[in-house]
């Protein structure tokens, strides 16, 4: 069953998935420069960034091999 975020992601364009995509890994980055100097509150949210980003990176490489195949 697909998650409610993987459907958000589905239905974006591939200008949106870039857009998204570079915020996920600045926010990523973020999260992890805090949670080294200081320790964050919830440290399994970099986890789950971490896994937002691959499941942003796998739709744009998948929706790029379609354009190409077309």
């Amino acid at each position: 069953m697909a998650s409610e975020r993987y459907k958000e992601i589905q239905a974006l364009s591939i200008d949106e998935l870039k857009v998204e995509l570079a915020e996920s890994l600045k926010k990523y980055q973020d999260l992890k420069f805090d949670h080294v100097l200081s320790g964050i509150e919830n440290p399994l949210s970099i986890r789950v960034h971490r896994r937002d980003i691959a499941r942003l990176k796998t739709e744009l490489t998948q929706r790029q091999k379609h354009t190409v195949e077309s």
